[in-house]
């Protein structure tokens, strides 16, 4: 009896994890299409155009706000490609918050003179959630867009991201964030990892069942900015919080910005752990995100995210349960599998150390490399170790985010 529910537990474990991974995607992708074809019928019966149309006249005043701790490697290139935004100039306002740094960015700033451009210094360092709040109430815009002093903004993002607030029902939309390899390192798994989040995240919209938003870009209309908790991951949070007032949020692919990977193998792991944190913070802050009256949203939110949270823990307790029962040959090989598989993530991460590339070991090391920092997030999140106002990822230069940019 015991070893029947240890046998169950195992799979239990391994099916939740590939549903996450391969069977929540097929979901998806079969539920579109039904989506496709009713409004293809629709389509067929009413003759009404089948594209979302937008008055060429919607031409909303925009609130462009980015909080900035110690930026001085990127904050003149951010400026600049700020500046260069496709939108009406009378419309549009460029706000940074400097939250208490440390580094030359005032001095940098000082350097740069721009009607469009507002420096609002804090003396006392609070976080980035805090700047934001605040610079919202310095300035009357009907849409607030936020994004990262490491996100460069392609010309007509804001354009993108605008437009679907002239549906009243559109509370939120998020940009396409775009992650960029630096010149001369091998092809990242973890960006073939970005783009497949990134076609989940297509085919949640078009289901109306979007999570969250890209930290690095996104746009929330300025009479629902009314965030109620200081969270970790304020890009997550809110967005959630605006869908549960019943208004719509929206993924838009089209409105992009491009960021550098963090530098450094250290500096990734912190930056996920950090984001894990706050992720978690999130599943145990709220409650009724899993609701389950809320349908569609509740099922995406359980399958695609609740369930990659928590992967780390069915890993372990699959590895437990599979070395409890392993005396019986076809469970001693899958522990033997599981083993060859760690023990290649592990050959990867010395290689990708001091080689610079993974090789034949990319696909063990990087899934180990996203799971291993949501693991550190939860006992961080546990302990009470996450402080708002963390540390800033270092950053790649101006120049290197231009070479990187044009490089891939």
């Amino acid at each position: 009896m015991r070893t029947s529910f240890i046998e169950l537990l195992l799979w239990l474990c391994i099916g939740s994890i590939a549903y996450n991974y391969l069977g929540y995607p097929l979901i998806l992708f079969v539920l579109s299409q039904f989506s496709q074809a009713k409004a293809d019928f629709f389509y067929l019966i009413g003759r009404r155009n089948r594209r979302c149309l937008f008055p060429a006249n919607y031409v909303p005043r925009v609130a462009l706000l980015t909080s900035v701790y110690n930026e001085e490697a990127v904050i003149q290139a951010k400026v600049k490609n700020a500046l260069e935004i496709d939108y009406p100039l009378d419309r549009l306002e460029f706000l940074l918050g400097l939250d208490a740094p440390t580094d030359s960015t005032p001095e940098v700033l000082r350097h740069i003179t721009s009607a469009l451009l507002r420096v609002v210094p804090f003396p006392i360092r609070r976080g980035k959630l805090a700047v934001l709040c605040d610079l919202a109430q310095r300035n009357s815009a009907e849409i607030l867009v936020f994004t990262d002093a490491n996100t460069m903004l392609e010309r007509n993002s804001i354009r993108n991201l605008i437009r679907h607030f002239a549906d009243p029902k559109v509370g939120a939309v998020s940009g396409e964030e775009i992650r960029l390899s630096a010149r001369g390192t091998e092809p990242s798994a973890e960006l073939l990892y970005w783009r497949y989040e990134s076609a989940l995240k297509v085919l949640e919209s078009r289901l109306n069942c979007s999570l969250g938003a890209n930290g690095a870009l996104y746009a929330v209309r300025r009479g629902l900015f009314n965030p109620t908790k200081n969270s970790f991951v304020e890009d997550f949070q809110i967005p959630q919080e605006i869908r549960a007032n019943g208004y719509r949020v929206i993924y838009d692919p089209e409105a992009a910005g491009s960021e550098n990977l963090p530098p450094t193998l250290s500096a990734q792991f912190e930056r996920r752990a950090r984001i894990a944190a706050g992720s978690f913070q999130t599943l145990f802050g709220n409650p009724q995100f899993l609701n389950p009256l809320n349908g569609l949203p509740t099922f995406a939110y359980l399958s695609h995210k609740v369930l990659r949270w928590i992967t780390p823990v069915l890993l372990l307790v699959a590895f437990l349960c599979n070395a409890l029962v392993s005396s019986r040959p076809f469970y001693g090989g899958l522990l033997l599998a599981q083993s060859l598989f760690y023990v290649a993530a592990l050959v990867g991460y010395y290689r990708k150390r001091f080689a610079g590339r993974a090789g034949f070991c990319s696909l063990p090391f990087y899934f180990c490399a996203i799971n291993l920092p949501l693991l550190a997030g939860l006992l961080r999140y546990l302990g009470g170790r996450q402080n708002m106002a963390w540390k800033v990822t270092p950053r790649a230069t101006s120049a290197n985010m231009i070479a990187a940019k044009d490089h891939s």
